[in-house]
């Protein structure tokens, strides 16, 4: 029988809230940060559009953080060059190293997993534009600040970690998927404590117009009123909204006799299984199939039945085709009767950091025995469900599922049990 998973330690960074109690009680009021984007490199340059073309497009709109604190325990080494992904890192493994009493694990035995690749962007862009004409004269650490590997070097720099670190890609399911390596990590005693960081996607306009122009991205054209267009699983929605976010997850290996070893450390749930599939399919487009695949592992290696799943915290983009998809894998999966809310509908879409966000949100949740609500859900596109519409309502969480989907095929989801 495999080791228990379990959570000790969680970390977060959104435009909502920095840290637990921050977040939660912005969760919890049904708050949002939706604005006009504001970041240099979020904005088309002025005189951008081609020959004969309207230079008026609407700006980008998203939520940003608004000022990132990082502890000043950390080593100040290194963060003059540090990107906002990376200082987001440093400041979620922080929270999360603290509460479950890191410094008292062997570093070797830790093991650091990071859910995003090529998360950097704007920060390149604004490189490249600032040395435009004399690259020359570009600054030697953008020989290593473009490589992924990057925030690994940074994050164990700065907490000692001795284990293995690595990056892992998987669109917009990255954070969850790290969560769920991390998680097998500590079952298969490739360390005793593995952290799954979801990253910081600093995106520029390249990929926010990219984003837009393929119809994914409900945030250009709606800037007289941002607050209004992320709206999951709403009938008006028209794509998701980028939000900056950042978040980190603790998973250790447990001995229910002895517990994690480390006074004062009380673990959050335990996972109970898990599955990640892809759907052979390079495309934006999601797969019904493959997510109900992914769903009904998951329930399967956790040894639940979909009735025993008390709560649901869906990947909910905002996407039309991708919101009714969801909808429908779950109600094929006999998940209809389960409590259901969109974390991004008050957060915005995190990308890679997604995932990890939302595992965050749900062990929160399960804790406080409360949901919080959806914004924006005025005209749900289906009825039947037992979404948390306008404002928190009390829920007592043994069991939940959360899922998390990709571009290009991918499809995740875990189990989680309370403790």
């Amino acid at each position: 029988m495999s080791p228990d998973a379990v959570v000790t330690g969680l970390g977060v960074v959104t435009a909502i809230g920095q840290g637990k109690q921050a977040f939660q009680q912005a969760l919890f009021a049904g708050r949002h940060a939706f604005d006009v984007l504001r970041r240099p490199g979020r904005q088309l340059p002025a005189g951008a559009a081609h020959d004969g073309a309207d230079d008026t497009q609407p700006p980008f709109i998203g939520a940003e953080i608004a000022d990132l604190q990082l502890p000043a325990s950390l080593p100040r080494k290194g963060l003059r060059t540090a990107s906002l992904s990376a200082r987001a890192a440093l400041a979620v493994l922080d929270e999360a190293w603290r509460e479950a009493r890191l410094d008292q694990v062997r570093p070797e035995r830790i093991g650091l997993i990071v859910g995003g690749s090529n998360v950097q962007q704007r920060e390149l862009v604004l490189a490249q534009a600032a040395q435009a004409g004399q690259p020359w004269f570009i600054a030697p650490a953008y020989g290593h600040t473009f490589l992924d590997s990057d925030l690994c070097g940074l994050c164990t720099e700065a907490f000692g970690i001795r284990g293995f670190a690595y990056t892992l890609g998987a669109a917009s399911a990255s954070g969850q998927v790290a969560v769920l390596q991390a998680v097998e990590a500590v079952r298969s005693g490739q360390a005793d404590v593995c952290i799954a960081l979801g990253a910081l996607t600093d995106l520029s306009y390249w990929e926010l117009q990219a984003l837009s122009s393929m119809g994914a991205m409900a945030s250009s054209g709606a800037a007289e009123s941002p607050a209004a267009a992320c709206r999951p699983f709403d009938r008006d929605r028209a794509g998701f909204v980028y939000g900056e976010a950042c978040g980190a997850v603790v998973v250790e290996r447990f001995d229910r006799a002895a517990g994690c070893g480390r006074s004062g450390v009380q673990p959050y749930a335990r996972c109970l299984g898990g599955a990640f599939n892809m759907d052979g399919n390079r495309h934006p487009n999601p797969s019904l199939g493959g997510e109900c695949s992914a769903i009904r592992r998951a329930l399967r290696r956790s040894a639940l039945t979909a009735a025993q799943i008390d709560y649901v915290n869906p990947h909910a983009s905002g996407s039309p085709i991708g919101d009714d998809t969801e909808l429908l894998a779950l109600r094929e999966s006999g998940l209809l009767h389960a409590c259901i809310n969109t974390t991004k509908s008050l957060t915005g879409h995190g990308l890679a950091a997604a995932g990890a966000v939302e595992v965050v949100a749900t062990l929160l949740q399960m804790r406080a025995a409360r949901v919080h609500p959806c914004r924006n859900l005025d005209h749900p596109v289906q009825d039947g469900w037992r979404f948390v519409r306008e404002s928190a309502q009390a829920c007592e969480i043994r069991h939940a599922l959360t899922i998390s989907i990709g571009f290009g095929g991918v499809n995740s989801a875990l189990c989680w049990q309370r403790l």
